[in-house]
């Protein structure tokens, strides 16, 4: 007798005659599904520039809940979901099932498959899990929008080794990794709008680079600059052919947005005031002398989402604002780094990744306010890192005293990088007041648009701070990780906490609102019925799954069992 899940992995079983899927309508878990369950509909169709896919694996994200909770008003939604519902699921692992005529030269029945969730189509989007169907159905139908995209083939293929639930963490685990690999300019951007502003700081200010024949902004507003300066500039702008326009009033400049502030002098009424206009991956820099006459209230926000970025310098070139230190977006190797809001399910991924990959921290301090996650985190990872010659150290904020006296020989010298993992303002203010000189802040959580932290910018061009974030991937992020799997560096296996059937999507994603799982919730859309499981339980409901799996965590060898045992 043929072994059921061989038959599986081929991609060649009978297909059903139904599909089931998890339709949301609107806001809110009650606008999930049909009576709280998945809706059947008849399987899909497919034309000849078209793949019909199986979804072997999902992972659960908490964007998935920023969906739920916000609905039609999500900035990802375009249509109407009351007639054309959003399909939750963008970590996805798939296997092709069906093949379209002009397409059977690139896909074969059989091939295993991952994509970059983030589709654009001349510039509009179409995310996978968002305007395009997701992983919590069965089957889709994959069309000419994700194979030929503005940034070409979005599909991936994997390695037929590979696990079903290590192909769909490849996402979330991208998104980690993509973390480490920001990128800034380092200059004016080429062919962009600038503004400069006094701000009662020096008069003798030059810019040695990024003003000239190989790079210059196109359109350049000055506000209040010191007369010498201003006349060099203008005499330059028009060799250039650079428009100039002078602001009088910068609460109403004549543009919606620009791509650099720059300020000479360090004024926080000006900051406050001006860097609102910054548009997306804009930089402003301040080049000052002493400390702020106060803290600066600034868009952390628009640090994550818009990838802001304050720079500064000492100098009185503009140029070394930018330039003078470069930015690292990496962990400082040897360094000492904090994680904040280390137990849950991404904080586990960056503390894995600091351990696992080359390069890594000297010190490693993870706090959570949860004792529960706080001690599986250092169940889990403590060993390894102490292996690896990393002083190693988890602290609950909760209990101040211990919290206190562990904190303070690195509150007074300072971390050199600090991963924020949670989106509480006030937590992002005072993690932000412990950085060292040089040290750098990810703000890797997703605070929303428009939440203000007060923050000592002064340490921006006093001490060479720098304030990053992001928490997407591109296909680069995505294949790398991939890399990391084949040569063992990396196990996405190890962020698995719960699995379930496609009818326990529902329950799980409840979970992942209410943080009930340290790791990720893993859906299986094509198993028997089965109700949300931590895989710790295994060890009674599924014994000889359990028995497979690895110091108490899932592995592609207790994935198989599992699917022998729960494959229809």
């Amino acid at each position: 007798m043929a072994d059921k899940l061989t038959d599986y992995r081929s991609g060649k079983t009978p297909l059903p005659l139904r599909n089931r899927l998890w339709p949301l309508y609107g806001a809110g878990f009650e606008n999930m599904g049909v009576d709280g369950k998945p809706l059947e509909q008849d399987m899909p169709t497919y034309g000849p520039d078209e793949l019909l896919i199986r979804h072997d694996a999902c992972g659960l994200c908490f964007s998935d809940i920023k969906l739920i909770g916000q609905g039609q008003t999500h900035p990802r939604i375009s249509k109407d979901m009351k007639t054309d519902p959003v399909v939750l699921g963008h970590e996805v692992s798939m296997t092709v099932v069906g093949v379209g005529q002009n397409l059977q030269d690139r896909y074969k029945v059989g091939d295993r498959l991952t994509l970059e969730t983030d589709i654009y189509v001349n510039g509009i989007g179409y995310a996978y899990g968002y305007m395009l169907q997701g992983g919590l159905s069965q089957y889709s139908v994959i069309d000419q929008r994700v194979i030929s995209s503005d940034h070409g083939d979005q599909l991936i293929r994997i390695k037929p080794t590979m696990g079903y639930a290590e192909g769909a963490l490849t996402e979330p685990w991208a998104c980690v990794v993509g973390a480490y690999r920001l990128q800034y300019r380092t200059g004016l951007k080429n062919g962009g709008t600038t503004w400069i502003i006094g701000a009662g700081g020096k008069q003798n200010y030059t810019i040695s680079s990024g003003f000239d024949e190989k790079t210059h902004p196109s359109k350049l507003l000055i506000t209040n600059i010191p007369t010498a300066f201003g006349d060099w500039l203008s005499n330059r702008a028009g060799i250039l052919k650079v428009d100039v326009i002078k602001v009088d009033d910068i609460s109403h400049p004549p543009v919606e947005t620009v791509d650099d502030i720059v300020l000479l002098g360090a004024d926080p009424d000006i900051i406050e005031i001006t860097s609102p206009r910054m548009g997306m991956f804009g930089v402003m820099a301040i080049l000052g002398e002493a400390p702020m006459a106060r803290r600066v209230n600034i868009d952390v926000g628009r640090i994550h989402y818009s990838r802001w970025l304050y720079v500064g310098s000492t100098s009185n070139d503009i140029a070394k604002a930018y330039n003078q230190v470069p930015l690292r977006a990496n962990l400082k190797p040897g360094g000492k780094t904090w994680f904040v809001g280390a137990g849950g399910p991404m904080g586990r991924m960056h503390v894995q990744r600091a351990i696992s990959f080359q390069g890594h921290p000297k010190t490693m301090v993870c706090s959570d306010i949860s004792d529960l996650r706080l001690n599986e985190l250092c169940d889990s990872f403590g060993l390894e890192a102490q292996s690896k010659g990393i002083q190693w150290i988890c602290l609950n904020p909760n209990d101040k005293d211990a919290y206190g006296r562990s904190m303070e020989p690195f509150f007074r010298e300072g971390f050199d990088d600090i991963i924020m993992l949670v989106p509480v303002p006030a937590v992002i203010a005072d993690a932000g007041s412990h950085l060292a000189k040089g040290g750098v802040m990810n703000i890797f959580a997703g605070v929303a648009r428009g939440t203000m932290v007060n923050m000592d910018l002064s340490d921006v061009y006093l001490r060479d701070i720098r304030m990053i974030g992001d928490s997407g991937s591109v296909m680069d992020d995505m294949l790398t990780v991939l890399s990391k799997w084949e040569s063992k560096e990396l196990s996405t296996n190890r962020s698995v906490a719960a699995v379930g059937s496609l009818t326990a999507a529902r329950d799980g994603l409840k979970a992942v609102r209410d943080t009930t799982f340290a790791g990720k919730v893993v859906i299986y859309p094509n198993i028997k019925e089965l109700p949300l499981t931590a895989i710790a339980d295994l060890k009674e409901k599924m014994p000889s799954v359990y028995a497979k799996m690895r110091n108490g965590e899932w592995t592609n060898e207790a994935e198989e069992e599992f699917l022998r045992l729960m494959l229809p």
